[in-house]
């Protein structure tokens, strides 16, 4: 799996006050927890944004004042009308224990409903696996070839060495459409 690292400064005061005061001058108020204990942070923005828009899901080198920790992204909270980031939470990666990530799924191949005139249509743009970090790969490939017409992939359907599917086995994940150019066909 990507790793990115963010740099972060240690916070000791707390409130909606301090939260207020730090998002002013353009930082993010944050928190690590996970292996007992939780320390409070702030992120500039900018840095932040790396981060969150993007369709990667990363490992998170978090250097705060000098000390690095390993974490992934467990939540963010946005405002409700300004969509500007409020707060984020981080999950300490610990030697060992497994963690849940949320990895962008990527289909390969030219299904063969599509040759006749069906539409493909991806449901699930992320799947939520849980495992050792090692064993996390960057993205979940899956190949749509022998789809067709009216067939569906679902996360049942996927298997993975090493990982644990937490997203419901029951969600499609990608399907070929029928269209009206398909049932022309038919």
């Amino acid at each position: 799996m990507q790793s990115i690292q963010i740099n972060g400064t240690a916070r000791n005061t707390f409130g909606k006050k301090f939260a207020k005061a730090a998002r002013r001058e353009g930082k993010v108020p944050c928190i690590i927890y996970g292996g007992g204990e939780e320390k409070a942070f702030t992120i500039d923005a900018k840095e932040l944004n790396q981060l969150i828009y993007t369709p990667n899901s990363y490992i998170i080198e978090l250097n705060i004042d000098g000390v690095i920790e390993r974490a992934v992204m467990r939540e963010v909270q946005y405002h409700p009308v300004r969509e500007q980031v409020l707060h984020v939470d981080f999950y300490r990666i610990q030697e060992g224990k497994a963690v849940a990530v949320n990895v962008p799924v990527r289909l390969t191949g030219n299904a063969e409903g599509v040759k006749v005139g069906g539409k493909l249509a991806l449901s699930a743009r992320k799947l939520t696996v849980k495992g050792l970090v090692e064993f996390i790969p960057d993205e979940i490939v899956i190949d749509v070839t022998p789809l067709q017409v009216g067939q569906t992939i679902f996360v049942g359907d996927i298997q993975r060495e090493n990982l644990t599917f937490l997203t419901p086995a029951t969600t499609a994940v990608c399907a070929v459409r029928v269209t009206r150019a398909s049932r022309a066909a038919q």
